[in-house]
Order: C-alpha cells, then structure tokens, then sequence
C-alpha cells in the first residue's frame, strides 16, 4: 500500500511539473519559430515560419532542390494572415488566411498563396493553390545563417515581403487593394 501511495503522489508530482514547463522538444527545435508583420492602413499582415539555419551546409540544389515545391521555411507550413485586400506581384490576394510556399530555380523563384492551412509543411496540394507570382532574385553581400521572412513597409498601402537564406535575397512586392 505504501508503494502505491508513492507511487501516485510521484506521478502527481511529474504530471504538474510537466503542466507547468515548456516541451523539451519545443525548446531544442534546430529550426526555431519566427515570424513577420506589417500594417498597411491600419490592417494587419502576418507571416508565420520556422527559421532552418544553414549549419554548414549546401541549401539551394542541395538541401532545397531546385524546381520543386519547398515549404518555405521548416516544420509546420508557412502561414499568412492578411486583414486587408492585396496585390502580391501581379496577383489579387483576398483577405484571409493561406499557406505560402515556393519553387526556387537558379535563375527565378516563384511564391506560391495556397488556400490549405494548418497542414505540416511537406503537406502541399496544387490543387489549393490561388496564385503563383514570380519573385525578384539579389544575391546578398553576405550570407545569411538562418532563413528569414521580412515584410518591409515601402508607404503606407505598400511594402515588399522578403526572403533571405545562404547568399539569396528574393523579394515580391504587396499593395493593399481598396
């Protein structure tokens, strides 16, 4: 009887301890969450990623293949919220929530605003997707370690959302539609 009683006041013990701190494998995610915002005419945008660093190896042709789908980012799907109405490229983006993704290629990219939300960000239908725009491509003066998403306010209904990882800088630029 005495064991039994240790016993549950042990499991006890743990079950609040574990309530009460983060998951150990959350805190040592090699791609840790990030994000990025922007208010256009007080209605706001949001990107949510996880951030892959580079650790020493080969990213685009490599570890991102070159020509195909590529989850933007790791882990979870890279979603996008957007309170307003926008032009992204050459495409009309309703307000809403969506899933971005991207095909790099040596000489262009192209961002991918698909409709599925909540997937894991292997999980890609073509299907879903509301439009493909094509990207500009910079190569950066130094390189960068971890992938980061920006959204770069240029006035007050526009901006540049921005991608930078290894020594590539692709942009795209957003304008809020009235």
């Amino acid at each position: 009887m005495r064991t039994a009683r240790f016993g549950l006041a042990w499991f006890a013990v743990a079950a609040s301890l574990a309530a009460a701190s983060p998951c150990v494998a959350q805190q040592q995610r090699l791609s840790p969450p990030d994000s990025a915002k922007l208010t256009l005419d007080g209605r706001q945008l949001t990107i949510v990623y996880s951030s892959p660093s580079v650790r020493g190896r080969l990213i685009y042709g490599g570890l991102v293949p070159w020509g195909r789908v590529w989850r933007t980012g790791a882990n979870e799907a890279t979603s996008f919220r957007t309170e307003a109405n926008l032009r992204i490229g050459d495409a009309e983006v309703p307000a809403g929530d969506y899933t971005l993704y991207s095909i790099p290629n040596p000489d262009d990219w192209t961002l991918i605003v698909n409709r599925q939300t909540g997937q894991w960000g292997t999980e890609y239908h073509e299907d879903m997707d509301l439009a493909r725009v094509e990207m500009k491509i910079e190569e950066l003066d130094e390189p960068s370690e971890g992938f980061t998403i920006t959204l770069e306010a240029s006035g007050p209904d526009e901006g540049t959302l921005v991608m930078e990882w290894e020594m590539t800088r692709v942009s795209v630029p957003i304008k809020m539609l009235r």
